[in-house]
């Protein structure tokens, strides 16, 4: 039986570029939802996320039974779970953006603006950047040292560095990639990197945490 997997529609993500990357990376049960019940039955979970940390968060929120259904399928039932840009940076413990928000909690850590040693760089941070593999992270499987598409100005700094897979740079080191058991999360797009893009969605669909 092929497997199912949940791209969750909260009206923040761009989902159409999402899942046609998804599908050219393989995947055959791609189903773009916001009900409950579908993400608690699914075997891979993928939350993408444009706009502001405030705005995904409350947009996660309004959606009856969603976030819990999230819980239940991937912090219990260890579901492989992607979260891409905001979707990733929606695993912090919160946001400052537009005042403070809660996030999901997963990862413990804060976004916050992007502050560059150098006044002179620009912010947002656009464009294609290296992903750089941080010295602990060993797993190889998911996650590969390349060179990704960013656009963003806010950052997720981290409450422990052992939750950090990858780094990029931009006028200082920013977070290019968390991963904590069966959770991973990117800040660059998958969908907007190519071939380095779409070789990570075709390992995020054969992984096995």
């Amino acid at each position: 039986m092929a497997e199912t997997l949940a791209l969750i529609d909260y009206g923040a993500g761009n989902l159409h570029s999402v899942a046609n990357a998804l599908k050219a990376a393989g995947a055959t049960g791609v189903r773009v939802t916001a009900d409950p019940d579908v993400v608690r039955a699914a075997d891979r979970i993928v939350l993408p996320g444009v706009g502001s940390f405030k705005a995904c968060a409350e947009g996660l929120r309004a959606i009856p039974g969603l976030i819990a259904a999230m819980e239940e399928r991937v912090q219990i039932g260890g579901a492989p779970f992607l979260g891409i840009c905001v979707g990733m940076q929606l695993l912090a413990t919160r946001g400052v953006e537009h005042g403070v928000t809660a996030g999901l909690g997963w990862i413990a850590g804060e976004v916050r603006l992007i502050e560059p040693a150098d006044p002179a760089i620009k912010i947002p941070h656009m464009g294609w950047n290296d992903v750089a593999l941080t010295p602990h992270y060993r797993d190889g499987t998911l996650i590969e040292p390349g060179e990704a598409y960013f656009l963003h100005s806010y950052e997720f700094v981290t409450a422990e560095g052992a939750s950090v897979a990858a780094m990029t740079d931009h006028g200082g080191g920013i977070v290019a990639a968390v991963a904590q058991g069966n959770i991973v999360g990117v800040q660059f797009h998958p969908e907007k990197s190519q071939t380095y893009g779409l070789e990570l969605l075709a390992r995020f669909l054969e992984w096995k945490p």
